[in-house]
């Protein structure tokens, strides 16, 4: 799920993201071919506890080779792939070990996540329903549940799963901050601000929780605070393409716009089809008063279809100050409708 930016809204997809570590099995050996498998899986294992994925996946290609029917293997070379967003390749392993072991449950736990990531939604289900009876105490099984119901828009569901995994383990991180993520959604903001704060407690390197924060500070206008965690949260991962963009248009409201748009030009390197910040860099242009590349970018931001806060708002004013004012009028007439606070009062002032 991706926030919205309230300043760069990205819930979602940001803030989900899980990783299953502790799914380790070791098989009997039956070969020298198969306690060569065994030590490579070993090592792979070490590897993937250190978080040190390609070695895991390395290590686990090697198990493979010498036993192809090794279905621990797979699952935990899926699990170091999908650590690494290598999804398609993920989504292959991960079937793989269903595919030699159809008991191998932490599999499908897996490859609903994965499933999750490429939104296909009935698949989710499936694997669900196939592990709900043995996972009914899992949180992560809760977690992976809730980010379902996110992927369906179905909020309220989403928030009982996230309760019954942070119930069954209030350490969850990803809960609470995917928790947090429903809650800024529905404009719970304390609510949120606590759980990401709770989150940040926890672990204090938490990238999406300490973005949130930022968020959370961006809609109070209290900028330093904001660029504070931005600046944690990229100091944990200083590419992060979310981060840049919305610590980029806080500079923009601060008036450092040359130094913002060297961040939403980082974000966008990073993630081309980022409506927000492609309306970022657009409204960087505006203020720049050069509104014809203004207008060229806000269009692109249109024609990906997402949903971005203002962005009609922001589109429409840059017409109106070149002089189009039916232009402007009719895009915000669109960014009503989609109950854009800034193209209702623009719209209201200057159309009506």
């Amino acid at each position: 799920m991706s926030f919205t930016y309230r300043i760069e809204i990205q819930l979602f997809m940001r803030f989900i993201s899980i990783l299953f570590l502790g799914f380790f099995y070791l098989i009997a050996c039956n070969s020298v071919d198969k306690e060569d498998a065994s030590l490579f899986f070993l090592k792979g294992n070490v590897q993937l506890t250190a978080k040190n994925y390609e070695q895991a996946i390395h290590y686990y290609d090697e198990s493979i080779l010498k036993n192809p029917d090794f279905a621990d293997a797979y699952l935990n070379r899926g699990l170091a792939l999908l650590a690494t967003d290598k999804t398609e390749e993920a989504l292959s392993s991960l079937s793989n070990a269903i595919e030699k072991d159809d008991e191998l449950f932490p599999a499908y736990l897996a490859r609903a996540e994965v499933y999750n990531r490429l939104a296909l939604w009935e698949n989710v289900e499936k694997d669900l329903a196939e592990i709900q009876t043995l996972y009914a105490d899992s949180s992560q099984f809760h977690l992976i549940r809730g980010n379902f119901m996110v992927g369906k828009n179905n909020f309220s569901n989403a928030l009982a799963a996230y309760d019954r995994a942070i119930t069954l383990n209030p350490g969850n991180v990803e809960a609470l901050v995917n928790r947090g993520a429903v809650f800024f959604e529905n404009k719970e903001f304390e609510l949120a601000g606590k759980d990401f704060e709770q989150a940040v407690r926890l672990d204090p390197r938490q990238v999406q929780a300490l973005n949130n924060l930022g968020l959370l500070a961006s809609r109070q206008q209290n900028w330093s605070a904001a660029l504070a965690y931005f600046d944690r949260a990229l100091s944990v991962n200083a590419v992060d393409p979310f981060t840049l963009n919305n610590k980029g248009y806080v500079l923009l409201q601060t008036g450092k716009l040359d130094e913002a748009q060297t961040l939403i030009n980082r974000s966008l390197s990073n993630k081309a089809d980022n409506g927000y910040a492609l309306r970022n860099l657009a409204l960087y242009y505006q203020k720049k008063k050069d509104l014809i590349k203004a207008i060229e970018i806000y269009q692109k931001a249109i024609d990906l279809q997402q949903s971005v806060e203002l962005l009609f708002g922001y589109a429409g004013e840059a017409y109106f100050l070149n002089g189009n004012k039916i232009e402007a009028c009719r895009t915000w007439s669109t960014g009503v409708t989609l109950k854009d606070s800034l193209a209702i009062n623009s719209l209201n002032k200057y159309c009506n």
